[in-house]
């Protein structure tokens, strides 16, 4: 609660920095005439004279004002003590406080070298008029203070102006390594829309082949053989059915993505290449417990598509951060497939939960219609559920 509090104040203070310059100022003003009433320092007798009521108006000002202008609010500072001293003689303290803050608030918002060189030339200026009007020459071990005071300030400015553009090159390089992973997570699931949309494109291009033939047996037998061209229309009906389907998978799957010069010579896969897979993997040193419930059925080619490359993705997880097993389940519905990879986490390996792998899965189960989650249970095994629709095929009469 304090904490917050702190925050709290320190935020409002970042907001109005006017605010609090105004009130710094009037709190030197204050210890000024407090210092002046009691006669604190030299020449001081314990009034307020229009000399000393002209120092704390320039102090007053100078302070609030040095945010705005750093540079020209140091050199006028110094230059109202310079006068003072040259006039009178006398160093007014206050005077000199305000020009320490300005000599830091200079170093703090301006480049070094401006910073430096104007510090520098306000401490010479200022050292020599106090020598000369103290001692008489330009060698004075009483005036040396305000070249330090004013070298420690400049100091003290620039190793925070340096900290605070550390501190804003840290958090740029943070924005910049987010944005960064967010576009690169982009152009991932971007690319998996394009390799799905050519998958799905080969089986469209077959089935539209196929009613390019019946089509044309139906022609050609269709007075001499009415029943041949009657079987013949059938399949040109389910061949419609299915391209109808897989243009409208194909369009679901390139909703955001633009075409993509490179394109994958792979054969389209599916479940009927799942053998091979789990024999690759097996030879890779992964052991894949399978298991089936239900009957084996023919699916939409984007859903037989999808269940693949969602278990390719997931074995090959499970052989880079598991154990050397995982046991994969695919369990046919009525409604549809459901596949269930788990896996051991081994030890000394942490899969990431939201990488570039199973954004992909994601995007393949989503563009099927269905849902995927992937997540590592208490007991450190990992664990990949997909559930994809799969309505029964029509059945050719």
């Amino acid at each position: 609660m304090e904490s917050t509090k702190t925050s709290g104040i320190r935020g409002w203070m970042c907001h109005h920095p006017l605010v609090v310059d105004a009130a710094l100022g009037c709190l030197l003003v204050v210890a000024g005439v407090v210092g002046e009433l009691k006669g604190v320092g030299e020449r001081h007798d314990g009034v307020i004279t229009g000399r000393d009521i002209a120092a704390l108006v320039v102090v007053l000002l100078a302070v609030t004002l040095r945010r705005k202008w750093p540079q020209h609010t140091l050199v006028a500072t110094a230059a109202a003590v310079t006068v003072l001293v040259a006039t009178t003689g006398v160093r007014q303290v206050i005077l000199l406080v305000a020009v320490v803050i300005a000599a830091f608030t200079t170093a703090s918002r301006t480049s070094r070298r401006v910073a430096w060189t104007t510090a520098g030339a306000v401490a010479v200026v200022m050292y020599l008029v106090d020598a000369f009007g103290s001692t008489g020459s330009v060698w004075s071990p009483q005036s040396i203070g305000i070249v330090a005071w004013i070298g420690m300030a400049t100091a003290v400015g620039d190793a925070a102006r340096s900290r605070r553009a550390w501190v804003a090159e840290v958090v740029e390089r943070a924005h910049r390594a987010e944005q960064t992973r967010e576009e690169e997570a982009s152009r991932r699931v971007i690319q998996e829309r394009l390799r799905i949309a050519r998958e799905l494109h080969d089986v469209v291009a077959h089935h539209i082949a196929v009613i390019n033939v019946q089509a044309g047996a139906a022609s050609h037998v269709l007075h001499r053989q009415p029943e041949q061209a009657n079987r013949a229309l059938t399949h040109i009906r389910t061949a419609c059915d299915t391209v109808l389907s897989e243009l409208s998978s194909i369009v679901g799957v390139l909703r955001q993505s633009d075409d993509d010069p490179d394109s994958s010579t792979e054969p389209v896969r599916g479940l009927s290449r799942l053998a091979d897979m789990v024999d690759a993997l097996a030879a890779a040193g992964l052991t894949v417990e399978r298991r089936q419930i239900g009957v084996t059925r023919e699916l939409p080619a984007v859903v037989d598509l999808a269940a693949y490359r969602i278990m390719q993705e997931a074995l090959t997880n499970a052989h880079k951060y598991g154990t050397g097993t995982a046991g994969l389940t695919i369990t046919y519905t009525p409604e549809g497939i459901t596949i269930d990879v788990v896996n051991t986490v081994a030890a000394e390996r942490t899969p990431a939960q939201s990488g570039y792998g199973i954004v992909g899965m994601r995007e393949r189960a989503a563009a099927a219609g269905g849902t995927l989650e992937a997540q590592v249970g208490p007991n450190g095994r990992f664990t990949v559920h997909a559930e994809l629709p799969a309505p029964a095929l029509k059945a050719v009469s």
